[in-house]
């Protein structure tokens, strides 16, 4: 005979389970989140920094063209960086007139996710600088 007890009962997941992952993902994108922020602004303020040390060798090359220190030498190389899509940084030069002891300075634009990365600097030593923290090697990281 035929068993006429049929199990009605198919699979699949119940409503709790599927809370339940929801909730392990949004955890795991909570911690995840300000990570790849930090690694995205540690990012932007490398290609920044890649940017001055440009600008420093441009410098110097446009010198030794020219014989001397003036603002000739920084025409085109100033003003918002990056050039394409939003700007984060300006980037400026001092002294004015330019002297020997030039010092490139990148300031983060206000509104920008980088205006509390702080101010940073190059001069013509090699001295980096973000905020107050200065030296020749990792200060910009």
């Amino acid at each position: 005979m035929l068993n006429d007890t049929v199990d009605n009962r198919e699979g699949g997941f119940t409503l709790i389970e599927l809370m339940i992952v929801v909730v392990i993902i949004g955890i795991i994108s909570a911690i995840a989140y300000p990570s790849y922020q930090g690694y995205v602004e540690r990012g932007i303020r490398a290609d920044t920094m890649t940017e001055m040390q440009n600008i420093a060798t441009e410098i110097e090359s446009r010198k030794l063209a020219q014989g001397r220190y003036s603002n000739d030498l920084i025409a085109g190389l100033g003003s918002s960086y990056p050039q394409e899509g939003t700007a984060l940084y300006t980037i400026s030069f001092s002294p004015n007139p330019l002297t020997s002891q030039w010092t490139i300075t990148a300031e983060p634009i206000n509104g920008t996710r980088m205006k509390s990365d702080g101010k940073l600097t190059l001069n013509y030593q090699g001295l980096k600088c973000r905020g107050s923290v200065c030296g020749t090697g990792s200060e910009w990281q």
